[in-house]
């Protein structure tokens, strides 16, 4: 009897004991619960916003009615412009891009499309992942995200400009060294020549010595692809951009209408200014050329890119280049043969072109640290330099929600 008391009270007992422990085990979640619930959640705009992937919510009529940070940089609109805007402003109506939203709104079932290219005479993307799906709240409109898968493609591409820079460097050495010396003996030769020579011999010498001078200024134009460090500082880069555009208007572009698109706020490039001007000098005399005589456009403009890290081949850590210098031209396009070797030393399509104005422009690009790119389709060639900002700049001045 006294043992049944004894095992009664001390089933009892854990019980209680049980109880207790779990009443102190939920102790500090009853206590954490009114701070949580006091901390508002943020909204599903601000979210989106800070997602680094462009999305936007498209109606039935093709009007944007949202558009994140990212959607911004995609399209290279504000999301005040952007919104009230008709989708086929931007990108024409034969896009697949409106076909998938179609499919999506007729099926109101989610729909993706990978490898996408959209071009129009604003906008020129290769590559681009597409996600489509049904708003629940919102029957008539589809959401989008646009993904762009170009950016590997571009930093393997700059592998390559650099990896033909490199052999340009090397050769420019050679010739440096082998060739200007004897070159120099053949021109000295043919001078003395002349003197004793004859009216009819006397053009072969001449010839001699003008073929001479222009093997001479090949080579000279060579050795600027050497390895020597470059200087660099503070460079507004829209006093570059100015520059060359007068040089080019009072010469070779005086059949060529200027456009200028500059965002004022641009903080300054990390370069040398003397390299920068060779580089958009070589890139509007391209364009000009490219333009018939009967006239065309030059469009100089600059943005700036928000949140890319780019591990650029050759640098120990991730690159921020902020900075996007474009020239577009509405020439007669680059030939779809060339584009991938676009880059490469001795392409060209010019009879008296040497092919070496693109290859300087990647590797002085790839010495400032920054990449090139290029899209081009009959009448729009535009090139992209994503430059460096300098160490030294403080934050924008305007807000990021402004036009770029």
């Amino acid at each position: 009897m006294k043992v049944g008391l004894k095992a009664g009270r001390g089933r009892r007992s854990l019980a209680v004991v049980r109880d207790l422990a779990e009443e102190i085990m939920e102790a500090p979640a009853r206590l954490l619960r009114p701070a949580v619930a006091s901390t508002p959640a943020p909204d599903a705009a601000s979210i989106l916003s800070a997602l680094a992937t462009a999305v936007v919510v498209v109606d039935r009529q093709g009007r944007f009615r949202f558009a994140n940070q990212a959607a911004e940089e995609f399209f290279a609109l504000s999301a005040t412009s952007l919104r009230g805007t008709r989708l086929a402003e931007l990108v024409p109506e034969d896009s697949p891009l409106h076909q998938l939203i179609g499919q999506v709104l007729d099926g109101a079932v989610s729909v993706s499309d990978y490898d996408m290219a959209i071009e129009s005479p604003r906008l020129s993307k290769r590559g681009i992942t597409v996600h489509g799906a049904p708003v629940p709240e919102a029957p008539d409109c589809v959401a989008l995200t646009l993904i762009d898968g170009s950016t590997p493609q571009k930093l393997e591409k700059q592998m390559g400009f650099r990896n033909a820079a490199r052999s340009v460097t090397g050769m420019a050495a050679i010739l440096a060294h082998e060739v200007k010396n004897p070159l120099s003996g053949i021109r000295g030769a043919a001078q003395l020549l002349e003197s004793s020579a004859s009216e009819q011999d006397r053009e072969l010498t001449q010839l001699i010595q003008d073929e001479a001078d222009r093997i001479r200024a090949l080579v000279d134009r060579m050795e600027s692809f050497s390895d020597r460090p470059i200087e660099r500082g503070e460079v507004n880069i829209h006093q570059v951009l100015e520059h060359v555009r007068r040089l080019a208007q009072s010469g070779f572009a005086r059949h060529v209408r200027f456009v200028e698109a500059y965002d004022p706020s641009l903080p300054a490039v990390w370069g040398n200014r003397d390299q920068l001007i060779q580089v958009v000098l070589n890139l509007v005399k391209n364009a000009a050329e490219a333009i018939p005589e009967a006239g065309g456009t030059i469009e100089l403009a600059t943005a700036y890119q928000h949140g890319v890290r780019l591990a650029v081949p050759g640098a120990t850590t991730r690159l921020h280049l902020p900075l996007v210098v474009s020239v577009r031209d509405s020439g007669h396009g680059i030939p779809e043969q060339l584009r991938p070797n676009l880059f490469d030393p001795f392409v060209t399509t010019k009879r008296q072109g040497s092919g070496l104005g693109l290859a300087l422009v990647a590797k002085i690009v790839g010495d400032h640290g920054g990449l090139v790119e290029c899209d081009s389709v009959p009448g729009r060639t535009v090139f992209r330099l994503h430059l460096p900002m300098h160490p030294g700049t403080g934050v924008r001045l305007v807000q990021d929600d402004e036009v770029a």
